[in-house]
């Protein structure tokens, strides 16, 4: 069986997808700067990725001929559609390619689909819309007729599901996640959404496995500041209630636990380790004021129109704003440092800061992959004794 990425990107879901026992991948991708990334970190001799990289554009793919039994399909569709920053335009934007993800579900039928997106999706202005991508998982057989427009495509599958002895193709969950609950030293906030088939279990999401409130408790202990090695403020944020769940939780884990190890940036790109080096021109303005060192890092962004001055800035402890450098940028993301991206400083910027955290990709996948197995384990046992494998 092999595991599918399309829309892969820069690879941040695939680590990820990796860490939690899906390798090797099959990774999907039209961008030729982007597959120029996956191949570089696939290629090498000590491979950060197990994939084969196919650099084609999913909608001219014919997922049908593909020929292998999938377990895992896996996307993160492009997101503008569906940006808080976007155009808001959903469904009727040329780039949403949500469509193109439930025809590979409903060609493939793999055992598993996994899907990460904006948080923008929850909007009620796209509520219908998502509601539609949920419905269209739950029963993707039902394809759209051509030319049919999306809602009345929707009104044939709920008519589908409020059919008496109607069986679901796929149990759906969904989740709004924030990456600094699963131990990356980032806010951001994104949607996943998990389908497995109908015989299999359903899917759970993750407890998280830090909060705020443990970083508040770890930094007026003093425990905190003594680990860096400076001196505890004299003013910090009062800790307000706290939940029995925030007790088990580890802290946060801010700018400063992210980079605080990183050898000093270089001043040019040529000399620079693993793209660690100062980019100059960061400056503070309203509303741009740069990331705190002790908190975790604001959203990092992907800057297509220039680096912004805040998300992907920091105050140093001297109080000076500054541009991360792209090896803090991949460490804020939770990259592992040989992970390497080649090109120019536009699409390096895009690269990483379109790309899903590892470690949160990771946390949602490590479950999925457990219940896999122990499914496929339990067919493989139940057909060596020759009998038929009950449903779980």
């Amino acid at each position: 069986m092999i595991d599918l990425d399309i829309f892969a990107g820069a690879g941040g879901l695939a680590v990820g997808l990796e860490m939690a026992g899906f390798a090797p991948l099959h990774l999907y991708e039209k961008d030729k700067r982007a597959c120029d990334t996956l191949r570089h970190n696939s290629g090498a001799n000590n491979p950060t990725l197990r994939a084969s990289v196919f650099e084609k554009d999913v909608k001219e793919i014919a997922w049908s001929d593909l020929g292998q039994e999938v377990r895992l399909v896996a996307a993160g569709a492009p997101c503008q559609p569906f940006s808080l920053g976007g155009k808001h335009r959903a469904s009727e934007d040329g780039r949403n390619l949500f469509p193109e993800v439930v025809r590979a579900v409903r060609e493939l039928t793999p055992a598993a689909v996994l899907l990460e997106n904006v948080r923008g999706l929850l909007r009620n202005d796209f509520k219908d819309y998502f509601e539609y991508i949920l419905r269209q998982l739950e029963c993707p057989s039902i394809r759209p007729i051509s030319d049919e427009l999306w809602r009345d495509h929707d009104q044939r599958i709920r008519r589908q599901q409020c059919s008496v002895g109607y069986i679901p193709e796929y149990k759906v969950s969904w989740r709004l996640l924030n990456a600094a609950d699963y131990g990356i030293a980032q806010n951001r906030l994104r949607v996943f959404v998990v389908a497995t088939r109908y015989e299999l279990p359903q899917y759970s999401f993750p407890n998280p496995t830090h909060s705020r409130e443990a970083l508040m408790r770890f930094q007026a202990s003093g425990e905190y500041w003594r680990l860096h090695g400076i001196r505890k403020p004299k003013l910090l944020p009062k800790n307000g209630h706290v939940s029995e769940q925030d007790l088990f939780t580890e802290p946060w884990r801010t700018v400063r636990d992210a980079i605080a190890d990183l050898p000093e940036p270089a001043d040019q790109e040529e000399k620079a380790w693993m793209n660690h080096w100062r980019i100059p021109g960061a400056r503070a303005y309203a509303g741009h004021s740069g990331c705190e060192m002790d908190a975790p890092a604001k959203t990092i962004k992907a800057g297509v129109h220039g680096v912004p001055g805040g998300e992907n800035a920091v105050v140093d402890d001297d109080g000076k704003v500054r541009y991360f450098t792209f090896r803090e940028l991949a460490r804020l993301q939770g990259f592992p440092d040989k992970y390497f991206f080649p090109g120019a400083r536009i699409h390096v910027t895009r690269q990483i800061g379109n790309a899903v955290p590892p470690g949160l990709a990771r946390a949602v996948a490590q479950p999925l992959y457990q219940l896999l197995a122990n499914h496929f384990a339990a067919q493989v046992i139940g057909g060596s004794h020759g009998t038929a494998v009950a449903r779980i």
